[in-house]
């Protein structure tokens, strides 16, 4: 197929296959694909690949807010060699390939299932008694460590590594999709809540930059994690843990947009998406826009 010059392709853009313009920032891109600390078979570890090729079917240019990507310098670092690995291994060497990330403005992390988030954050923001954590997701992800670290535990992991609880605001917690012990951790150790009601009444843009502005007013550094199973079911086949009710994904692209643009996000995760299942595609192709969500909104930090 012979390509339209007129039309640069993402895919080119984040494999550094197009001309430089006036680059003023530099997003890192790494891919962890962490599947096997799942809760339940996943076949998460195809998806930062995924998301990689669905980008040819996008634009450099965001015309909501007349942004052009090709002004961001963007280094792909490839992926991290974890798919096989699970437990505190996985862990380990999700942190370890992090350190050696050389500087940049923002890191976007393709997971991989969420398992990533507590060893992404200590390697990429200073010490955790001077940081936040933001999450998109519909679950509180404070489950026990009596199946080892999986991805139902990296907010009691953090915690107990010494995030204090009240740095932590979970954003579109769902129903049914939670337990009554898990919810009282969240609350016995000061973590913000937001339902999926309430972060859609507000708008969740909004809410997401109220609450990044609040954690800006004392912290030093905030990470963002996008868990794509925020989203309605209905639009998230690929994200074994979605349920009725969740985000739209304009919503969830509007979190992205506001975690790109803010000035003390020095990470952001995608995680949970399953490209072995997401038959249509719908599923890579949210994640792959909410990597140039959070992309655009650097472009205009």
């Amino acid at each position: 197929m012979v390509e339209d010059p007129g039309w640069p392709r993402a895919s080119d853009w984040l494999a550094g296959n197009l001309e430089p313009g006036t680059r003023t920032r530099r997003l890192a891109v790494v891919g962890v694909p962490l599947s096997q600390t799942s809760i339940s078979a996943s076949g998460a570890n195809e998806t930062p690949a995924a998301i990689r090729t669905a980008l040819r079917r996008f634009p450099t240019y965001g015309a909501a807010l007349d942004v052009n990507l090709e002004e961001l310098e963007v280094i792909d670092h490839g992926d991290l060699d974890v798919a096989a690995l699970s437990g505190e291994a996985a862990i380990s060497a999700v942190r370890e390939g992090l350190l050696c990330l050389p500087p940049a403005d923002l890191v976007v992390l393709l997971g991989g299932d969420n398992a990533i988030t507590r060893p992404a954050m200590r390697a990429l923001l200073p010490p955790l008694g001077r940081c936040a954590l933001v999450t998109l997701d519909a679950h509180h992800d404070v489950r026990g460590f009596h199946a080892g670290a999986t991805n139902g535990t990296p907010v009691r992991g953090l915690i107990e590594d010494g995030l204090p609880g009240k740095h932590v605001v979970q954003v579109g917690i769902a129903d049914w999709s939670n337990s009554l012990a898990y919810r009282g951790y969240c609350e016995q150790h000061g973590i913000g809540l937001v339902s999926v009601r309430d972060a859609s009444r507000e708008g969740t843009g909004a809410c997401v930059r109220r609450v990044l502005d609040e954690l800006a007013t004392w912290c030093e550094a905030i990470y963002v994690d996008l868990d794509v199973d925020v989203v309605d079911s209905a639009f998230a086949p690929g994200c074994p843990g979605a349920r009725p009710g969740g985000l739209t994904p304009g919503e969830l692209l509007d979190a992205a947009r506001e975690a790109g643009r803010h000035p003390l996000v020095r990470a952001v995760d995608i995680v949970e998406v399953d490209a072995a299942r997401d038959r249509t595609g719908a599923t890579v192709d949210l994640a792959a826009m909410c990597l140039l969500s959070v992309a655009e909104g650097l472009v205009i930090r």
